[in-house]
């Protein structure tokens, strides 16, 4: 990851990338009022650099059936690398999982699950309960995504 602090061409950069990903090279050298030979060299360093990781698309959940969120809160009392590797490893592998944080406070790991139903949930969450030896699973369920996958700010 670079250190190198990103100047206001990189951050419009950055920005229209991530409301349009698709943006063919010129239009988005036209957006930020450069060549686009600078362009593509300033977004070749960007991705060279791992400020820029991958390129992807936004997914309307409802459309593929996926209607229902799920934050797990999870608590532990194993807290050595070796468990926690074997945790990572089966929590990844539970195609449901979208989002999984280590984080500090009264939890130890938040896990953020889509699921066709709550049926199709407590499958995903008999997995993660059924593979992993944890002290305390609580869960909330959303009922509106108010802000889903904004822009990061640049």
């Amino acid at each position: 990851m670079t250190t190198r602090p990103l100047d206001t061409f990189d951050k419009s950069i950055i920005r229209a990338l991530q409301r349009d990903a698709s943006l063919s090279q010129r239009d988005l050298a036209e957006k930020v009022g450069l060549s686009q030979n600078a362009c593509w060299r300033r977004l070749t360093r960007l991705r060279e650099e791992g400020v820029i990781m991958g390129q992807t698309i936004r997914v309307n959940m409802q459309a593929l059936g996926q209607g229902l969120t799920v934050y797990a809160m999870v608590r532990t009392r194993h807290h050595s690398l070796a468990w926690l590797e074997k945790f990572r490893k089966s929590v990844l592998a539970i195609e449901n999982v979208v989002d999984f944080y280590r984080i500090a406070g009264d939890y130890d790991y938040m896990i953020k699950i889509v699921a066709r139903d709550m049926n199709d949930f407590d499958r995903v969450y008999q997995k993660l309960i059924g593979d992993n030896e944890l002290e305390t699973v609580t869960s909330y369920i959303a009922m509106e995504a108010i802000a889903n996958g904004r822009d990061i700010p640049a």
